[in-house]
């Protein structure tokens, strides 16, 4: 049984592009496994905690391989019960807008919380290892305006979002993803139509097409 885990990241629930396509992703993998389940964690309806004393105290104690505190441990056991959803994952879906050139952030602090040691990562003297290897991740990159070579805002100058995202989940071990862009979307009510039209219809054809 393939266990889904959609991360929505947009607070917009009815007009929310991002989370609209990669809807129709998850429907229709779902309509071609019927057998698979599907975990959202809204991160606006989630109660993240904050990475505070206790939590660095345990991550340098880890470090340096000293004893954890109760405090410690008990801050530590909260990241490791929020990563658990990635680590039980077989396919991540996340719905990711562009919020001035990059991520919202209650994504970035999701990162920040669960991206530690012997939680998402090892290393070594031979360099980092992610532990999340063999998972498959489907991205939705909503963007307002144009990013292409010849716009006023152009990818490589401009976006920060889909860059740190793919490095993020190949830090992680998660190598095999895929992304769906819809942008333009403040372009007006019929492009923005048309652009949401468009990466639901990719979203679906690779809902159908994706196999664990």
């Amino acid at each position: 049984m393939t266990n889904l885990l959609h991360i929505a990241a947009s607070p917009r629930t009815e007009r929310s592009a991002s989370r609209e396509v990669a809807q129709h992703f998850i429907t229709s993998y779902m309509d071609t496994n019927p057998e698979a389940t599907v975990h959202t964690i809204d991160l606006w309806q989630t109660a993240l905690p904050e990475f505070d004393e206790h939590a660095m105290a345990a991550k340098y104690a880890g470090l340096s391989g000293t004893p954890l505190s109760a405090s410690q441990q008990a801050a530590w056991d909260g990241l490791r019960t929020l990563a658990s959803h990635l680590h039980q994952a077989d396919i991540v879906v996340l719905s990711v807008p562009l919020w001035n050139f990059g991520i919202p952030y209650k994504l970035k602090q999701l990162i920040d919380l669960v991206t530690q040691k012997d939680i998402l990562f090892t290393f070594d003297h031979n360099g980092f290892n992610g532990m999340l290897a063999n998972k498959q991740a489907v991205v939705v990159y909503a963007r307002g305006l144009d990013y292409g070579a010849d716009s006023a805002t152009p990818s490589s100058r401009f976006d920060l979002q889909k860059p740190y995202m793919e490095m993020w989940l190949n830090f992680i071990g998660i190598t095999d993803t895929h992304s769906i862009v819809v942008e333009k979307t403040l372009f007006g009510n019929e492009i923005d139509h048309a652009a949401r039209h468009a990466a639901a219809t990719q979203a679906a054809q690779l809902g159908q097409q994706l196999r664990r």
